[in-house]
């Protein structure tokens, strides 16, 4: 198979970030990377770009990892409450999902994507964790309340975010 050895100008999906240099299969690299501005093809001229390019990697590393504290403080200080459905035995009709979580984070001014939450489709009552990504190595464990709609039991706790699923 012909490879080509390009210069990531920007971060792609499963390949590298910019200023990675990196092997690629020859057709990858010419129908799709280069044409689209992603990579340079290595040359003795293009390595100079590559300090230039890892400064500015480093630069754009540490605002990604200052704005992801800043935001596991934010999800820390929150307290989310799920009021659901149950039968008369208890049991929930329905279950609490990630994208339930994103859209309560997403009421309370907090934007995370979904895929950067994990968490298992819940099917019970009672404290509940997730595990959110917010950047490489930072993960933080996000615990949160379900309770039952027929218990009646409301916190008056203003910084708690009640509503039917």
């Amino acid at each position: 198979m012909a490879t080509a050895d390009i210069l990531l100008l920007q971060k792609v999906e499963h390949l590298g970030y910019e200023g990675d240099e990196v092997t690629v299969r020859a057709g990858y690299a010419r129908n799709y990377l280069l044409p689209r501005g992603f990579a340079i093809p290595v040359t003795r001229a293009n390595r100079k770009q590559i300090e230039a390019l890892r400064v500015r990697r480093a630069a754009r590393e540490a605002k990604e990892l200052g704005e992801a504290k800043e935001l596991a403080e934010r999800i820390r200080a929150t307290e989310i409450l799920f009021v659901v459905k149950t039968g008369e035995k208890g049991k929930m009709f329905g279950a609490i999902t990630a994208a339930d979580l994103v859209r309560k984070f997403g009421e309370l001014g907090i934007t995370i994507e979904r895929k950067k939450v994990h968490l298992e489709p819940i099917k019970h009552i009672g404290p509940a964790c997730a595990k959110i990504k917010l950047h490489h190595g930072i993960f933080i464990d996000f615990t949160f309340e379900i309770i039952s709609e027929a218990s009646g039991t409301r916190p008056s706790s203003p910084k708690k975010l009640d509503d039917s699923v």
